[in-house]
């Protein structure tokens, strides 16, 4: 076996124990809170030693909240950036397909997403942390837009791509946590900026004539 083989070998096996990882530790803060259980609990039901859970995460909050965003908003932004500057109709469509695929690598299973929201509605400390998390992605997310098209890090077009990217996010992600078995988040996402597409192709003259 090559070394390349032997690294991702190794690379999927840690990424499976990480998501297992942050599973259980989502499960037992939804059913008991933070301090209702503790790191060895984790490291027992997936069968690592406490020493081997502190290399994947510092804390049992950082399990719960999952992969470091840090590493995810790289892994994205590289994959954003190789696609090129190709006219801003094609930003949102390059910043839905990398979400899509995001989503798909981790697959289509409810559960997990369902503990995550079941956790954060468990732990207030965990959903300011969220928050504060998503809102740092999204400036992150507005500067690599502008950096490709090639403005300012504050122009009003990047800063509004990202903003409908996020009303997307969460509508789809309402949709799917309601509505499990039925549309996959992928497909409901596309439909979203479709129907968001239809609503802002409608003439601006038409509007002022109804005021």
């Amino acid at each position: 076996m090559s070394d390349s083989a032997i690294s991702n070998r190794r690379e999927r096996r840690m990424a499976q124990t990480a998501a297992r990882l942050t599973s259980v530790a989502r499960r037992l803060t939804a059913e008991r809170g933070l301090n209702g259980f503790t790191v060895e609990e984790v490291c027992d039901e997936v069968d690592i030693s406490r020493r081997t859970f502190f290399n994947y995460f510092p804390t049992k909050d950082d399990a719960v909240l999952g992969v470091d965003p840090g590493e995810e908003m790289g892994k994205f932004s590289e994959e954003f950036l190789a696609r090129g500057s190709r006219g801003w109709e094609i930003v949102i469509d390059d910043l839905v397909d990398l979400v899509i695929a995001h989503f798909e690598s981790t697959g289509h299973d409810h559960k997990p997403h369902a503990e995550f929201h079941a956790a954060l509605d468990r732990e207030p400390r965990l959903l300011l942390r969220f928050l504060g998390a998503t809102r740092e992605r999204e400036k992150q997310a507005v500067a690599l837009v502008a950096s490709r098209e090639g403005v300012a890090a504050d122009d009003p077009r990047a800063v509004a791509v990202v903003g409908v990217l996020s009303t997307l996010l969460k509508h789809a992600g309402e949709h799917y946590l309601a509505r499990p078995g039925t549309d996959d988040i992928s497909t409901f996402l596309r439909a979203q900026l479709a129907a968001f597409r239809v609503v802002m192709a409608a003439p601006s003259s038409s509007r002022k004539a109804t005021l």
